[in-house]
């Protein structure tokens, strides 16, 4: 038997919560599915699932014909496997990245995510749900400065979000990578999705015109950074 597709979408911000009207980064993620009515789980631990998130979310996922829900960690959670895995997206929300992988490692959730990925659900999410995948993130979690941050890993390298909507986004990665304090990956501007098939990225998607995302590296203590080719989907 031939293994599933891989699908993960990391989003560099903007999305359904900032504009009901611009729904076509979400669209594309539930293409990916191949169902008629795709059942998308929302997940909002990063921002402690407040109820105007989830009233977007669900408003957002019904216009485009799908079927919603929720995974909650602050009232009476279900059994997390079995949720998960009876889904076909998984959409990961902002807020507080650090917090959100504690909450989740109480609940074993890395090792049920990596089994949804693998058995071919896509996984997908904006911000905190962009850069869990990755071996390393650049979070605003601590209120001081940016910082890297360990991650699920299931993507290598680091992954930036908020690349053109944050001023210190752009030199605070410059100067961790020349420094050798994050590793090698991709900033991703918002409105601005990644494709990755497996750990390889299959395309640059974009519904803002103008917007994309990077590559980025240090090369003999200065940072190389290159665009994308980029789709745009509006």
């Amino acid at each position: 038997m031939s293994q599933k597709a891989r699908h993960i979408i990391p989003i560099g911000g903007g999305g359904f919560y900032r504009d009901q009207e611009n729904l076509a980064l979400e669209k594309y993620v539930i293409q990916q599915t191949g169902a008629a009515q795709p059942r998308v789980a929302f997940i909002a631990t990063a921002s402690a699932e407040p109820d105007n998130y989830l009233v977007s979310f669900y408003m957002a996922f019904l216009k485009l014909g799908c079927k919603p829900s929720h995974l909650s960690f602050f009232k009476r959670t279900p059994d997390v496997r079995a949720y998960l895995l009876d889904q076909d997206v998984i959409y990961v929300g902002g807020g507080n990245t650090k917090s959100m992988l504690a909450v989740w490692r109480e609940w074993d959730m890395p090792q049920v995510l990596r089994e949804a990925w693998e058995s071919g659900i896509v996984l997908a999410g904006v911000s905190a749900g962009a850069i869990c995948w990755f071996e390393q993130g650049l979070t605003d979690s601590w209120a001081d400065r940016l910082r890297p941050l360990d991650c699920l890993g299931f993507l290598p390298g680091s992954c930036c979000p908020h690349y053109d909507g944050e001023a210190e986004r752009r030199p605070a990665l410059h100067r961790l990578l020349a420094a050798g304090e994050i590793a090698a990956g991709i900033a991703i501007e918002d409105w601005t999705g990644v494709h990755f098939t497996g750990t390889t990225i299959q395309r640059v998607v974009s519904a803002k015109a103008g917007n994309r995302a990077y590559s980025l590296k240090a090369v003999n203590g200065s940072v190389q950074e290159v665009a994308l080719p980029v789709e745009y989907l509006v």
